[in-house]
């Protein structure tokens, strides 16, 4: 009897054991597969798709191979901290959907991702209104305009509040800020949300060719793109 008591204590140990470590598996690969994430020594497309985006914004230097090293890592800390993300060199989540990068492993909640279609729609008309014409480069920069303004305490500190702050945008004044853009005008809108800002800081802008404004002549230029020139 005693023995066949002990016999069956240690089938329990065991199966307890077992069921354990089968839920340990569960909970490790749903989680993975759910919120899959890039981080150094990630490897794969995902990878890819940040290096070049990063690239492209100015914070990677490196060959886009898809390899997460240690530039990768510098890059998306670099991105983090410019747009108010933890600053852990994860791209998890809230990191890949700044990135503009939309799969199973960053969705959302439908408020954020509403708020977030609504800032790039906004801030595309701007630019459509803007800058349509213009080459893209130039485009972009009217974006990271809105996007310093947003970020500067000389201020409102939300994209509408910007775009519609009084007398601030041609575009707004005359009704361009109601045409529908084109798909240019939103790849632009969306470069400039994710930290993309070829205007080199500057918050304002102007065309010499059409300026009546004196002041705007006082401010110091950043860059010429097109047919504006973009200073502080």
């Amino acid at each position: 009897m005693k023995k066949f008591i002990k016999n069956n204590k240690i089938k329990l140990v065991i199966i307890s054991l077992i069921s354990i470590i089968l839920i340990m598996l569960f909970f490790t690969f749903k989680y993975n597969s759910v919120f899959a994430l890039s981080k150094y020594g990630s490897r794969g497309d995902e990878v890819k798709q940040i290096q070049e985006k990063l690239k492209r914004w100015g914070y990677y230097s490196g060959s886009v191979d898809g390899i997460f090293g240690s530039k990768t890592l510098t890059a998306v800390k670099s991105f983090q901290k410019k747009n108010g993300l933890t600053v852990d060199g994860i791209a998890g989540p809230k990191t890949l959907q700044a990135m503009g990068i939309y799969n199973q492993s960053n969705n959302s909640s439908s408020s954020t991702s509403n708020s977030n279609s609504n800032n790039i729609t906004l801030l595309a008309r701007l630019i459509y209104g803007e800058a349509r014409g213009e080459p893209y480069t130039g485009q972009v920069a009217v974006g990271a305009v809105i996007m310093n303004r947003v970020k500067s305490s000389s201020f409102p500190n939300t994209i509408p509040g910007v775009i519609y702050q009084n007398g601030a945008f041609d575009a707004v004044s005359d009704g361009q800020i109601n045409y529908t853009p084109d798909a240019t005008a939103k790849k632009a809108a969306q470069d400039a949300l994710n930290g993309w800002d070829p205007s080199y800081g500057a918050i304002y802008y102007f065309n010499p060719a059409t300026a009546t404004n004196k002041w705007i002549w006082s401010r110091p230029m950043t860059v010429t793109i097109g047919k504006h020139r973009f200073c502080k």
